[in-house]
């Protein structure tokens, strides 16, 4: 993680952000108006919703001082652009109830880095929250069954488990049983650049 001013610039985010962009253009809504939780540095923010036609607004968040504090120093570099004020938003916590509605719920490289707890909060967070056939996006890396799990992310895990024991790459169909418990359906599940995956949930 880079620094620059207030900025925080993830060098991550310039490998993944097209591939990205290219899934969200294909799967959202038109118009759509995105919830991001955990936007962390607020560069996927500002350069997907930029270049996302169907977006008409896109509200960050995230639980750290350091990422609400960047979002606004991104913001501040690009003051037309659709990005809503960030706010701090915990998806564990109770009576966390968005000001605005929304259609999507975006959460890039989350829950491998959160305790399950906060998948389980996720999905009924989004579950309360969308509207019927409202989509909720994630994005990371997963272990499937019956693929053979790549070395990188073999690495990726223990690095960190070591952390925090309760990280960890998740098991795809344990977060899609999930998500069904809490009434939402596989749209689509994308192979992704540098053994990630995009997953999109229809409510």
């Amino acid at each position: 993680m880079i620094t620059i001013d207030q900025r925080l610039y993830a060098p991550a985010t310039q490998r993944n952000r097209d591939p990205i962009l290219d899934v969200l253009r294909s799967h959202l809504p038109t118009p759509s108006r995105v919830l991001e939780i955990a936007s962390g540095t607020g560069e996927h923010a500002i350069y997907l919703s930029e270049h996302l036609e169907q977006v008409t607004l896109w509200q960050p968040t995230d639980i750290e001082s350091s990422s609400l504090k960047s979002i606004e120093a991104w913001r501040e570099h690009y003051p037309d652009s659709k990005v809503l004020r960030s706010k701090f938003l915990d998806v564990t916590a109770k009576d966390n109830h968005p000001e605005l509605s929304f259609d999507v719920i975006v959460a890039i490289n989350l829950i491998h880095i959160t305790p399950w707890q906060t998948t389980e909060c996720l999905m009924k967070y989004a579950s309360d929250h969308l509207p019927k056939g409202g989509l909720l996006y994630l994005y990371g890396p997963f272990w499937q069954s019956g693929v053979e799990p790549a070395e990188s992310n073999l690495h990726f895990d223990a690095t960190l488990k070591r952390q925090h024991s309760d990280w960890g790459i998740r098991q795809l169909n344990e977060v899609i049983e999930e998500a069904r418990k809490h009434g939402f359906t596989e749209k689509a599940i994308i192979p992704m650049p540098a053994n990630n995956l995009s997953i999109i949930l229809q409510h």
